[in-house]
Formats: C-alpha cells, structure tokens, sequence
C-alpha cells in the first residue's frame, strides 16, 4: 500500500457542515488551520473528532494551540470528565512554530497512540484554499 493511499483530504471552510468521517479504523488527523474561525465551530469540529476513530491530533497554523485544547476539552466533555480508557484516548501536540513538512515528517514517523496502531491519516485543511496535491507530496516526502 502506498504512502498516499492510507491519507485522506479533506479541505473545510469555517462554519461549513461538517461530513462523515469514517476511516478504516484508528486514524491519526493532521490539522492545518489557514482560516479564522469561529469558536462555536472550532468546538463543532473538535466535537466531531472525538466522535469519530480518531485517536490522534496534531494541529498546525492559525491558533493551533487553542485548536489543540479544543480536542483535549472535547475529549473530556465526552467523558463527563471522567478517567479516559487507554484505547479510547486521543493523544494531541501542537505545532506552532513549526514548517508544515515537519508536521506531516512527526506525523508520518513520530506519532504513536499507547494502544493502537494508526496507519491512517486524515489531513483536515481549513481554508479558501484546496492544497490536495501539494499536502500528498509534503506527506510522501516526509
């Protein structure tokens, strides 16, 4: 299976609708946000991670450190702020000050969940902008 084949695009506008997301099992999401957003709808997405096999999040761009928190405040929400079981959890890093192929190098190299093993990748772009091609190259790269 090739690099690219176990990575999936999906390229989001602030306060669109959010689609289904359904990977072949644990998946591992890299978060790159080129737009502002709102806060209800950063919550909206955080949300709709921890609802799905994600299991791990690394944000880069816009405030991805409060990207970042989301998840984790998600995740906890989900858990009435209860203990976490180890397969349920969602491991999270920010990448402030990072290039975009460092992300996607810790990513493809560095990643890990304690319980599973993430062979997925979902990169979740919010922006005007489609970079579909350019991310596949950054991520074979890697």
């Amino acid at each position: 299976m090739s690099v690219t084949s176990q990575l999936k695009y999906i390229r989001l506008q602030s306060d669109d609708d959010l689609p289904e997301l359904s990977e072949p099992g644990p998946f591992k999401v890299i978060l790159v946000i080129d737009e502002e957003t709102s806060q209800p709808w950063q919550w909206d997405v955080a949300r709709w991670l921890v609802r799905t096999n994600c299991r791990c999040v690394m944000t880069s761009g816009l405030e991805c450190v409060s990207w970042e928190e989301a998840v984790e405040d998600a995740h906890l929400e989900a858990f009435d702020f209860e203990e976490v079981p180890e397969d349920q959890a969602i491991v999270t890093t920010s990448h402030e000050d990072e290039e975009l192929a460092e992300v996607f190098w810790y990513c493809r190299h560095r990643a890990r969940h304690p319980v599973h093993e993430l062979t997925h990748t979902v990169v979740l772009h919010i922006s005007n902008e489609i970079k579909k091609t350019e991310f596949e190259k950054l991520y074979a790269n890697a």
